[in-house]
């Protein structure tokens, strides 16, 4: 833009000063109509954990038999939860809603991103949902088959999820922005034995033929012998007879099927996480349990009324989409947004314009997402009025306090409570997140656990820490949500999350500290974590003392081989927009680490990056970086969602030693 408001220019004198202010109680407002307004989940959770969880189970959902023994804990890791109960996910999710009346109601505000826009209703979702079953049943697949889906965010991809698991076939969505050579490996480690996917899918006004990328790998996969094809983008695809069909007419002849009751740990999804080296690792989740825990989340840490409008900014191909796209608000009987696009397409402020559109009440997304927000200016929200959002969250990643103030003052008014929600794949639900009308909020923290979860911060010798000690998040009690073992390798799931502190100790694999106040500060991964002449430093950490400049809209931190200091911190840092880097602003950002967190912390390298590597979810891959700076062979990039961020990174790199030298 060629002149900034002096409204934009009084925001951000505003957001320097606000960066003093430590905590920010409910606002009283919100307080009042909060579905939950004290501690009382917690006392009663804390009484008996076990019996809480039932009460939930029961009050959330509908089951076609009661279970027998709510925990079997016999085995441990291998617990199991509403024992001898029965029950269907696409039952909760449609059924009873259109049996209540409730047919009517939109289920989703669909936006394709050149603008076409379709009103789903619960009755629509569930019209299509008993079809696609019954196809499903024709093509041979039963409870316990695997089925692929591989398709963009459109309606389509909700139908297929909810008819897998009307007939028990659990379902592996893999994200549509990979690669489908990341397909077939997928589909061959869970041997699934079909694949949903589409003709062509969309990206800032162009289309790519999936069906046609997908036939080049499917004679690779001999357990697969059924493909169902969406036609989206028109634009036609090559079927084979006697194993494609197409979405539309497959449905038009098919009658409906009845939800089939199913045992509580009956497998609900696999769910492929990537590993830099090893294979991905297939998270299954079964079905009892994991509703439970997505409902309640749902509910009670969004304040889900009624009149909510609702919008997850995530993909359906990640666990966020499973949990709080697809089963946490239509088993709550939601009405959500769901959107295409890019959040930059065809303008930097379609998110905005889809918020005042629709009425978004709630709006959920992740910090990177923010920073890149913050990267365009607050120009873009400011064209449109969003006094609709009364709450606003967060997730994937640690959210520093410079991006929380920005989301809470720019795209909050002020006015939202934001609750930054940790968790994982592997915890399916959220685990520690305020509860907007009760808890006091500090920005960057995700505050304390949910009620029925018991997460403490430990040292090697699994003892807790003091306050303010960085050391390893664990979670020491089952949860209804958890995963229940790893696809077909259950000894690398005892391996990967119960040995390091036993097989009664999920260990999370992220570093946290505790305050005085008992708030989890999330830092990152382990490995996230940078040893300078001895004294450990958290990288998340050196990253929000940097972004607290004002003319940084990002960075990332790295450690790198040093032979004076065993390791120096790296910093790739991207700039706000028409900021031109220079020396002078490298040494206010060295002596900003420093003074807020020691001269120990300052940046020995600081390099300048247009942009950062990311996931296609939109997390920094920092592994990708260590490997730049210190001149390694790239690992595994199957995940990586523009490849030319690492040619100009690796150009940069190569010019800044040149130079050192």
């Amino acid at each position: 833009m060629a002149t900034r408001s002096v409204r934009a220019e009084e925001i951000e004198r505003e957001l320097e000063s606000l960066l003093t202010r430590e905590t920010f109680p409910p606002p009283e407002e919100f307080r009042r109509r909060a579905l939950i307004r004290d501690d009382t989940p917690w006392r009663e959770a804390q009484a008996d954990p076990v019996a809480w969880w039932e009460r939930q189970a029961r009050a959330l959902l509908d089951w076609s038999e009661p279970w027998q023994r709510a925990l079997d804990d016999s085995n441990p890791p291998f617990y199991r939860w509403f024992v001898g109960g029965r029950l269907n996910a696409c039952e909760n999710a449609l059924d009873r809603h259109v049996r209540a009346g409730r047919g009517d109601r939109v289920a989703f505000y669909w936006r394709g991103e050149e603008g076409e826009e379709r009103q789903v209703t619960y009755a629509q979702l569930l019209h299509d949902a008993e079809r696609l079953a019954t196809v499903l049943r024709e093509r041979g697949i039963g409870p316990g088959d695997v089925v692929g889906i591989y398709l963009p965010m459109i309606p389509e991809v909700v139908v297929a999820m909810l008819a897998c698991s009307r007939i028990g076939a659990p379902h592996n969505v893999v994200f549509g922005g990979f690669s489908v050579e990341a397909l077939r490996d997928r589909l061959h480690f869970s041997e699934a034995k079909a694949l949903i996917c589409v003709d062509g899918a969309r990206r800032k006004g162009k289309t790519v033929a999936v069906k046609a990328a997908v036939d080049r790998i499917l004679d690779e996969l001999p357990s697969l012998g059924t493909v169902i094809c969406v036609r989206h983008t028109g634009e036609g695809a090559p079927m084979r007879r006697g194993r494609d069909i197409w979405w539309h007419e497959a449905l038009a002849g098919a009658g409906p099927t009845p939800p089939e009751p199913l045992d509580a740990e009956h497998p609900l999804f696999v769910l492929y996480t990537s590993g830099s080296t090893a294979k991905p690792k297939g998270v299954l989740h079964t079905t009892g349990g994991y509703l439970t825990g997505v409902a309640w989340t749902q509910r009670h840490v969004f304040d889900l009324h009624d009149d909510d409008v609702y919008w997850c900014t995530a993909d359906v191909g990640w666990v966020t989409g499973h949990s709080y796209i697809v089963y946490g608000p239509l088993v709550c009987g939601a009405t959500s947004v769901m959107y295409e696009g890019a959040p930059d397409y065809p303008d930097k402020d379609i998110w905005w314009e889809i918020c005042e559109r629709y009425g978004v009440t709630i709006f959920y997304t992740a910090p990177t997402a923010i920073r890149t927000c913050i990267k365009w200016g607050v120009e873009y929200p400011l064209r449109h009025d969003l006094s609709s959002l009364r709450l606003l969250g967060s997730v994937g990643e640690p959210i520093n306090p410079k991006a929380w103030l920005w989301y809470w003052r720019v795209i909050g008014g002020g006015r939202c409570p934001i609750v930054d929600t940790w968790w994982q794949t592997e915890t399916g639900h959220i685990l520690i997140s305020p509860l907007p009308g009760v808890t006091t909020l500090k920005p960057g923290s995700a505050t304390r656990p949910l009620p029925g979860v018991d997460a403490a911060v430990v040292d090697d010798a699994g003892r807790e820490v003091a306050p303010g000690e960085q050391g390893y998040l664990v979670l020491r009690r089952p949860w209804p949500g958890m995963l229940r073992t790893l696809y077909k390798d259950p000894d690398r799931f005892v391996e990967t999350y119960f040995s390091r502190f036993g097989r009664e100790t999920y260990f999370v694999g992220d570093a946290a500290r505790l305050d005085e106040d008992g708030y989890f500060w999330v830092v990152g991964r382990v490995d996230d974590v940078v040893n300078v002449s001895g004294h450990r430093l958290s990288t998340a950490e050196v990253e929000s003392a940097i972004v607290a400049h004002p003319k940084v809209a990002e960075a990332a931190v790295i450690g790198q081989a040093d032979e004076r200091t065993g390791q120096a911190i790296c910093a790739f840092v991207t700039v706000e927009a028409g900021v031109e880097p220079d020396e002078r602003l490298a040494e206010e950002i060295r002596q900003g680490v420093a003074e807020r967190i020691g001269k120990l912390a300052r940046p020995a390298r600081i390099i300048w990056a247009n942009e950062l590597p990311k996931t296609r979810s939109g997390k920094i891959m920092r592994r990708l970086l260590r490997d730049i700076a210190e001149g390694r062979a790239l690992g595994d990039v199957t995940t990586l969602r523009d490849p030319e961020v690492i040619a100009q990174l690796e150009t940069k790199v190569r010019e800044l030693q040149a130079a050192e030298e």
